[in-house]
């Protein structure tokens, strides 16, 4: 089961974090991959990485997930290259950490922009490609922080954006549900990455995940594989509009 050889995944945001993450776990169940991020030379450092490691092809494409005439342009170059696309994993993002009342028009755009906004223009474009091949799973990279606010550190467009992923992801769901294609959404927890390692690594926040957390620990490299691959799978045919925690349990009290 979960074998994804002979499938094409396209992953964005693939220069960083949870996207080296999510590309390497499709990579090693054999799917052929589309990464797309700005920094394109970590693409090509990752390309080699992946291509030698477990004998796929990769295809890294530069890509501004806030563009899109970018997004449009990767379609048609992994749709030329590949001839299909079977798998798209929306994993691009970043924020702008204040909040509501001291946040700025354009740290809220920003933010709404690269999380939100990004994800509609990526399935917009890429789904047209499933629905000729009447063949799709599509997997957007919400949050926790989409289903619950949080007392610790103020990031009301980060709320925002995730939660309109999470009921971005169910009207989609429903949309595309008679053309094969499935759309589900995982919600991570506290994972260390790029972008929150400094935060993560404070005494201050290692308390708060003891306390607030009920494995009493942040997410390890690796944990949130299975839900990716499962979701990306052929056996996941009848799971659609799906909105996955993998949080150590924070969105259970």
């Amino acid at each position: 089961m979960f074998d994804l050889s002979g499938k094409i995944a396209v992953v964005s945001g693939a220069s960083s974090g949870l996207g080296v993450q999510m590309a390497t776990a499709f990579a090693r169940q054999g799917a052929n991959l589309v990464i797309l991020a700005r920094r394109y030379e970590r693409l090509e450092e990752l390309k080699a990485k992946l291509e030698k490691e477990y004998k796929v092809e990769i295809l890294p494409i530069k890509c501004d997930v806030t563009s899109t005439d970018d997004i449009n342009n990767a379609a048609k170059t992994a749709e030329k290259h590949f001839k299909k696309v079977d798998i798209l994993l929306n994993c691009a993002g970043s924020s702008k950490d204040k909040g509501v009342i001291d946040m700025a028009d354009d740290e809220w755009d920003f933010t709404i922009a690269t999380d939100e906004t990004s994800v509609f223009k990526m399935t917009r474009a890429f789904a047209k490609i499933m629905k000729k091949n009447h063949y799709g799973r599509i997997i957007n990279i919400a949050s926790m922080y989409g289903l619950v606010g949080n007392t610790e550190i103020y990031t009301v467009a980060y709320h925002a954006s995730k939660g309109a992923v999470v009921n971005f992801t169910r009207a989609v769901a429903a949309e595309l549900a008679t053309d094969g294609i499935t759309v589900n959404a995982i919600c991570p927890g506290y994972f260390e990455t790029e972008l929150t390692k400094a935060v993560l690594d404070t005494p201050r926040f290692q308390e708060f995940a003891k306390t607030h957390v009920p494995m009493q620990r942040y997410g390890k490299p690796g944990e949130l594989d299975a839900a990716a691959v499962f979701l990306a799978s052929a056996e996941a045919s009848y799971v659609t509009g799906v909105i996955l925690p993998v949080d150590g349990g924070y969105t259970a009290i």
